[in-house]
């Protein structure tokens, strides 16, 4: 009789999506429910320190530059998450840290660095979740009349990421030294200039924030 040869061993990740008082537009009226947590680091700081009690892997929060739902009916406000993450990093320890961005109405340069700031602040747990934001709303919030193209946001984005990348990588692991007895800090010959010239973007600088800290992927 043939042996079988064991099938190998799948890995499920968890998540969760956390949105102020909860997914259900009702969910603020419940009698256990603070209609301002919305608004309130320590409700997401509890949530998050609750999922990675069960052995979640991550904690995620969408996004979006226009006033979700109707005021009237669900919270709508929210806070901004690369900011929120920075605040719920300090109360966690192991949980991953993901916010969404959108690549149509950010830079590569701003974007970039916040994202490596999150990952420091994190040791090492920050995630983007990126989007290119459709609807008229979100144009004209920043100005414009209406979105771009859905082939010229997505053109866009992954322009945006590739620019992203490069920032991340333009810092050397060991660009750092950190040598108090010479008097020197960081060697300036392992941290590059990015030179990029693209249809959406065009960079010509050096990355302010070090790599991010277990790379990027």
């Amino acid at each position: 009789m043939a042996s079988q040869t064991p099938s190998p061993q799948r890995q499920l990740h968890l998540n969760a999506f956390l949105m102020s008082t909860g997914h259900h537009e009702a969910s603020w009226r419940l009698p256990e429910s603070d209609p301002h947590a919305g608004s309130r680091v320590e409700h997401y700081q509890q949530l998050a320190r609750t999922a990675e009690r069960g052995k979640l892997d991550s904690i995620f929060f969408a996004d979006s530059p226009v006033l979700f739902g109707e005021v009237g009916r669900r919270p709508a406000g929210k806070l901004e998450p690369t900011v929120l993450l920075t605040a719920i990093a300090g109360a966690t320890k192991r949980i991953g840290l993901i916010a969404t961005a959108s690549t149509t109405y950010n830079e590569p340069f701003n974007l970039a660095r916040r994202f490596a700031s999150v990952d420091w602040v994190s040791g090492g747990r920050a995630g983007w979740n990126v989007v290119t934001t459709a609807g008229p709303d979100a144009a004209r919030n920043f100005g414009v009349d209406d979105q771009p193209a859905h082939a010229v946001r997505y053109e866009r984005a992954a322009e945006f990421i590739e620019v992203a990348r490069k920032l991340w990588d333009s810092w050397q692991d060991d660009a750092i030294l950190a040598d108090k007895a010479d008097g020197v800090w960081g060697d300036a010959e392992k941290i590059r200039t990015i030179d990029h010239e693209g249809r959406h973007f065009r960079s010509a600088v050096r990355s302010t924030s070090p790599a991010p800290r277990r790379g990027t992927r």
